[in-house]
């Protein structure tokens, strides 16, 4: 068999079939192989079921956040905004730990593709250890200084505080369940199974909105009610996750569950590992784990900006509360969309690591280039979308009843429309420089993006000149200015390593053409 150059096995032919379908004849040279003009129709195969699954997620805070907007006494913004940055703060604690998906699945992949499956398992099995016990020591960190936690959250309007603590308590009991469900996912991408994730997360999703509707609608339960609601519905996923790897549920596509065609199980490992055991899982997630966190920071530090200047800024309560409420709902469908933009990454990732271990630089070079094009066509639909649903006003009606905040959104909701372009060349770029296992550059160029946006924030804030330049805008709106200079230095980073010459990408083909 052809040898990868990690020193691997080739995948098999179903595995091939499934990933990309560039073919490369016994004994030719690679760089003669062509891009299959079924290149899009085989990113589609992975992107939607992943689409679906991504989206799950923020599908539920965002049920949450408008059955607790919707059903909140009149003019009374304080549920909604400690839900806000409750939310905010668990947004930042759960997604940190997206390595275990990132990571895992790259490591289970490989070793299954040079026909390791007791390797491929055991790599699965470390990852639901390490799942459940950062997900307890998560829990309990949570609920120990949840006081102090959301103070830096900026939680400082009086009657938004005992909304985020209700929140927050019931939401840190899923905290293991949440990462076992983001290492079972990695996993089960390991396995090429993109569908499994995708029928579990809908189910616990349709799950989460019927409890919205019975505590929230219903008993008026606020808040607790939509915590509960989530919290129930995210114990659920992980258990079936656990069942599908476990042996005891079936799964989509038979490789893993109880229809597997070879009995294939994996568990979590409760004995302490070696470290030569656990090392490459850790050393993959190092570099994840940094980039996501400096990430996470900087939309949690939006967040607690958009609160606490909103309460020193000399507004009532009810007036602060308006613009942490405005914040949240807008927030939300921006990392709805951004979720969205992900599928992208999930896919290319996979299609260009396949063909820089062909060692067919063609193949990755139109792989991204492809990627880039439904990224565009993703960019505007969304943008379209949201056009169409502010325009009419049903994205306002839909969140909130409050005047305050309806008004304050509505200056939000303009950023966010014209940014998805932008964001979905980001995550495009995202998905291929993972696959080129540009791990580590991509932490550096999140810092560097980040120090861009403080600098950005600040100069629109507090520099006269710079200000006039953008118009005289309030302080929320100057986060998201800050949010947006974030974005536009990672795209730019990103396109640098895109387009280097001696990259692993090479984007333009300059070594082709030269």
């Amino acid at each position: 068999m052809q040898q990868h150059n990690n020193g691997y096995d080739a995948t098999t032919h179903d595995e091939q079939e499934l990933l990309v379908d560039l073919e490369i004849e016994e004994g030719s040279n690679s760089s003669d192989a062509s891009l299959s003009p079924n290149t899009s129709q085989q990113i589609l195969n992975l992107a939607v079921p992943a689409l679906i699954s991504l989206a799950i997620d923020p599908l539920m805070t965002i049920a949450d956040t408008a059955f607790v907007g919707r059903y909140s006494p009149p003019n009374d913004p304080y549920p909604l905004a400690g839900l806000g940055s409750a939310a905010a703060l668990l947004v930042f604690s759960f997604y940190v730990f997206n390595f275990l998906a990132t990571a895992t699945a790259p490591l289970v992949a490989n070793r299954r593709a040079a026909l390791d499956e007791k390797g491929a398992r055991e790599v699965g099995g470390q990852a639901l250890s390490l799942a459940l016990a950062l997900g307890s020591i998560l829990a309990v960190v949570l609920l120990i200084f949840r006081a102090p936690l959301l103070e830096v959250m900026g939680t400082g309007v009086t009657g938004a505080e005992s909304y985020a603590e209700q929140f927050l308590v019931v939401r840190a009991l899923a905290a293991p369940a949440v990462l076992i469900c983001s290492a079972s996912n990695g996993v089960l991408r390991g396995y090429l199974d993109t569908k499994t994730p995708t029928l579990v997360l809908l189910g616990s999703n349709v799950v989460n909105l019927m409890l919205d509707v019975v505590l929230v609608a219903n008993m008026k339960m606020g808040p607790m009610g939509a915590g509960i609601a989530t919290t129930v519905a995210e114990w659920i996923a992980a258990l079936c996750f656990l069942g599908v790897l476990g042996g005891k549920l079936p799964s989509a596509d038979g490789d893993l569950g109880s229809n597997s065609r070879d009995d294939a199980t994996i568990f979590p490992v409760l004995t302490l590992p070696k470290w030569q055991d656990v090392r490459p899982l850790v050393v993959a997630s190092s570099s994840v784990f940094l980039r996501s966190i400096v990430l996470q920071i900087a939309m949690s530090s939006a967040a607690a900006m958009a609160a606490r200047t909103t309460v020193e800024s000399g507004l009532t309560e009810a007036g602060a509360s308006s613009s942490v409420a405005a914040h949240q709902i807008a927030l939300q469908l921006w990392l709805l969309c951004s979720f969205l933009c992900d599928a992208l990454a999930t896919a290319s990732q996979a299609l260009v690591a396949d063909g820089i271990g062909r060692g067919d630089p063609k193949a990755v070079r139109g792989v991204s280039q492809t990627v880039f094009q439904w990224g565009l066509v993703l960019g505007l639909t969304l943008s379209a979308c949201l056009w169409i649903g502010t325009s009419s006003g049903f994205l306002i009606d839909f969140f909130t009843s409050d005047e305050g905040t309806r008004i304050e959104l509505g200056k939000l909701l303009t950023i966010v429309i014209c940014a998805q372009p932008l964001n979905s060349f980001v995550f495009a770029a995202d998905g291929v420089l993972q696959g080129a296992e540009e791990f580590t550059y991509q932490a550096k160029s999140m810092v560097v993006s980040v120090a861009t946006a403080i600098g950005a924030f600040a100069a629109i804030e507090y520099t006269p000149f710079v200000a006039m330049l953008v118009g005289d805008n309030d302080t929320l709106v100057n986060v998201w200015f800050g949010l947006i200079a974030l974005q536009s230095m990672r795209a730019l980073t990103s396109f640098v390593k895109l387009a280097e010459e001696d990259g692993p990408i090479d984007i333009f083909g300059k070594q082709i053409i030269g």
